[in-house]
């Protein structure tokens, strides 16, 4: 019989992208007051992999990556995305969003996101929010799976979380969690 242990706690990280540069800092500002400071700020990178939020957002969206310096709980992975759905909510403009916040969190094994779209690789948390299994770690470096939305499993982002974990581990050895 295994017996129960409380899970370490985890990386916060944030994928966010807006039509421009300033909602995407005003977003990273809000997260900052909700989360703390970030330890990790992307550069801007064009969010070009798909055009689906082009009749939503506009064709020519901005995007920046963060990981916060504050550990979390993994349990408190849907209070983060319904905290960020409001962000989004808050800054609509004639019943369209002006801001993209996806929430989720590395931990050893993988990278985790929070969505609100349930599917066979997407366990039931609460509230309306499911956990996908985005990458996982293994032979020293993050793998896609084959629903790993194609941004995610591009090398660069490959590169830039297993970085973003690397900090994460040192972390772990001496931080609580918040």
């Amino acid at each position: 019989m295994s017996k129960p242990t409380e899970a370490p706690p985890v990386k916060l990280i944030f994928s966010i992208f807006a039509p421009a540069a300033e909602i995407v800092s005003h977003a990273i500002a809000r997260l900052s007051v909700l989360y703390g400071q970030p330890d990790f700020v992307s550069a801007q990178i064009p969010f070009d992999y798909t055009d689906y939020y082009a009749p939503e957002m506009g064709p020519a969206l901005v995007r920046r990556f963060l990981s916060m310096e504050k550990l979390i709980r993994p349990e408190a992975l849907p209070d983060v995305k319904l905290a960020t759905n409001a962000i989004e909510e808050e800054s609509m403009r004639d019943g369209h969003r002006q801001v993209n916040i996806d929430p989720g969190y590395l931990s050893q094994a993988h990278l985790i996101l929070a969505t609100g779209k349930g599917y066979t690789h997407r366990p039931y948390l609460r509230d309306g929010i499911y956990a996908d299994l985005t990458l996982i770690y293994q032979g020293k470096k993050f793998h896609a799976l084959p629903w790993t939305y194609p941004d995610y499993a591009d090398e660069r982002q490959l590169a830039m979380l297993g970085a973003i974990r690397s900090r994460y581990l040192l972390q772990l050895k001496t931080a609580e969690p918040a």
